[in-house]
C-alpha cells in the first residue's frame, strides 16, 4: 500500500469515528434508531429520502446525513458505485417541476412575475442530490469526505450520464467552496507537524521524497516549501510547491536534490526556482489552486527577498517519449540534420531517422554514453520544440505541465538536456527537463496571447533549435512551418 493510500485509510477511519459518534449520541438524544446500512438501492434510497425528508430538526438531520456518511465510508468498491448510481438516478431533478417552471415563465405577463418565475426555474432545476451533498458541508470533515467522494465518482462514472451529472454537482459545489479567496498560504518547515511533514512526503507526485535526510534538505535555509491550505480541511494541503533560491536558473534536478550539495546563502541567490508543484487531492480535479497558488509565492518572496530578481520553474515533460513514439517517421526526418544522419547511420546501421534514434535508447545506459548523448541531443530538442505545439483532441497543448504554466502567463524560457536522469526522466523525456519563466511585467500579456490562439511564447534559447537546421528545410516541412509559425 502506498504513502498516499494510507493516508487516506487513515482520515477515513476518523470520519467513521467521528461520525459514528455523531449518530449515536443524537439517536440517544432523539430516539431515532440507526437505519438498515444493507447494501441495496432500496435501503440506501430510504437512507438519502430520510436525510432530505425525515422528520425532527437539525439534531435529527445531523445524525441521519452522519448515518448515511459512514454507511459509505463502509463500502467496498461495488458498495459505493451502488450508493453513488442510486444518488445519481434517484435524486436528480424533477421533471414535472421543470415543465411546470418553464410554463410559468413563459405565461408571466410582467417583468416581476418573469423574475419570480426564473427564479423557481432555477431552484426547481437544481437536483435534491445537491441538497444531500450540501448538508454534508455540517458534518465534522464533510467537506474532505465530498472531495473523497468525487475521487471515487471519478474513477467510475465513465460516460454513464447520471454519475456524470452527479460529478458536474459535485464540481459546482466544491468550486464554491473552494474559491481562492478562501485559501491559506503556509511556509511549511522542519518545525511543522510531523503529521503535515508525513502528508507532504506521501503526496509528493513530481520528485519523490526517498528519507526524511531528503525532506530534510528540501525545507533547508535555501529553500522554502508552501502549502494552500482550506478552513474546512485544516489538516490536509490542498497543494504545495518547493522553491530552491539559487544563483541562475538551475538547469538538473539531481543537482538541485542533491542532499551532499553545499548549503547556498539566499543572500546570494537571484533566482527562485519552483521544482515541484503538485495538487493533493484527486477529487479537486477541475479546480485549479495552480495560478493562485504561484502568484501567492511570488508576492510572499518578493517582499521577504525583493533582491530576488528571476522566478522560474525545472519541470518535467511528462508526455513527450510516448509522443515521440508515436510520431510519424517523416517527421523525424526534419529534425535531424545532414551531418547528425550520418553520424546515427553509422551508429546504428540505420538509414531512417525514428529507427536509429530508438536503437540508440535500447542501450538502457545511453545517457551516460558521452557520444550517443550528444549525438541525441539536437535532434530530440528540436523535436521537444515541436511537441510544445502539439494540441489534443480538445484544441489544448498537448503536455499538460506546459499547459497549466503557458495559461498562468510563463514564457517557455530553457530546455536543459539531460536535465532528469532518474528512471522516471528518462523513461518519460529522454531526461529533458525545461524552464518555464514567470516574468512580472509579462504575465497577462503572455497569458491573454495562450488563451487567444495557444501561442507559446519562446525564449530565443528555444527558437535557436530550429535555426539549427536553417537551409535545410524545404518549404513544405514540418519544421519549416514551424519555425514561420513561431517568426509570426
Amino acid at each position: 500500500m502506498t504513502n498516499q493510500n494510507l493516508e487516506t485509510v487513515s482520515t477515513l477511519s476518523q470520519l467513521s469515528g467521528a461520525w459514528r459518534e455523531i449518530a449515536q449520541t443524537a439517536a440517544r438524544s432523539v430516539g431515532l434508531s440507526r437505519s438498515d446500512a444493507s447494501v441495496n438501492t432500496k435501503n440506501l434510497k430510504k437512507m438519502m429520502d430520510e436525510c432530505l425528508n425525515g422528520p425532527g430538526g437539525d439534531v435529527s438531520a445531523r445524525m441521519r446525513t452522519a448515518d448515511l456518511g459512514r454507511t459509505y465510508l463502509d463500502l467496498d468498491t461495488d458498495g459505493k458505485h451502488i450508493f453513488l448510481k442510486t444518488l445519481a438516478e434517484d435524486f436528480c431533478a424533477n421533471d414535472d417541476l421543470i415543465k411546470a417552471s418553464i410554463d410559468e415563465y413563459e405565461t408571466a405577463k410582467s417583468e416581476s412575475e418573469r423574475i419570480v418565475a426564473a427564479y423557481h426555474l432555477r431552484q426547481s432545476s437544481s437536483p435534491d442530490r445537491l441538497k444531500l451533498l450540501t448538508q454534508f458541508n455540517a458534518l465534522p470533515n464533510g467537506v474532505k469526505f465530498l472531495v473523497d467522494i468525487r475521487d471515487d465518482l471519478l474513477k467510475i462514472k465513465g460516460k454513464d450520464p447520471y454519475l456524470n451529472a452527479l460529478d458536474r454537482d459535485l464540481q459546482q459545489l466544491l468550486n464554491s467552496w473552494f474559491d481562492t479567496g478562501f485559501l491559506d498560504l503556509v511556509e511549511m518547515t522542519w518545525n511543522t507537524s510531523a503529521a503535515l511533514l508525513e502528508k507532504l512526503i506521501a503526496y509528493e507526485a513530481v520528485h519523490e521524497i526517498d528519507s526524511w535526510d531528503d525532506l530534510r534538505n528540501r525545507l533547508d535555509s535555501d529553500r522554502r516549501c508552501y502549502a494552500l491550505f482550506h478552513p474546512r480541511m485544516p489538516d490536509e494541503p490542498l497543494a504545495f510547491v518547493e522553491v530552491a533560491l539559487v544563483k541562475g536558473v538551475a538547469k538538473s534536478v539531481q543537482a538541485l536534490l542533491d542532499v551532499e550539495a553545499p548549503l547556498g546563502n539566499p543572500r546570494n541567490a537571484d533566482t527562485a526556482i519552483f521544482y515541484s508543484i503538485t495538487n493533493t487531492q484527486t477529487g479537486l480535479r477541475g479546480i485549479s489552486f495552480g495560478e493562485h497558488l504561484i502568484k501567492q509565492v511570488v508576492h510572499h518572496l518578493s517582499h521577504e527577498m525583493p533582491w530576488i530578481k528571476t522566478y522560474a520553474t525545472l519541470s518535467p515533460v511528462p508526455g513527450f517519449r510516448s509522443w515521440l513514439a508515436d510520431l510519424d517517421a517523416s517527421f523525424y526526418e526534419d529534425a535531424v540534420t545532414t551531418d547528425e544522419m550520418g553520424r546515427l547511420k553509422a551508429k546504428t546501421g540505420a538509414d531512417v531517422a525514428k529507427t536509429a534514434i530508438f536503437l540508440c535508447f535500447q542501450d538502457k545506459d545511453w545517457f551516460e554514453n558521452k557520444e550517443l548523448s550528444e549525438l541525441l541531443r539536437g535532434p530530440l530538442s528540436r523535436l521537444c520544440v515541436a511537441y510544445f505545439h502539439e494540441k489534443d483532441h480538445k484544441g489544448r497543448a498537448l503536455d499538460p505541465v506546459a499547459r497549466f504554466h503557458l495559461k498562468n502567463g510563463a514564457q517557455l524560457n530553457q530546455i536543459n538536456w539531460l536535465g532528469d536522469i532518474s528512471e522516471k526522466g528518462i523513461s518519460q523525456a529522454s531526461g529533458i527537463m525545461v524552464n518555464y519563466r514567470y516574468d512580472l511585467a509579462d504575465i497577462e500579456k503572455n497569458h491573454e496571447r495562450f488563451m487567444n490562439d495557444g501561442s507559446v511564447v519562446m525564449s530565443s534559447q528555444v527558437r535557436s533549435y530550429l535555426k539549427q537546421l536553417s537551409g535545410e528545410l524545404g518549404e513544405e516541412s514540418t519544421f519549416a512551418k514551424l519555425k514561420r509559425t513561431i517568426a509570426g
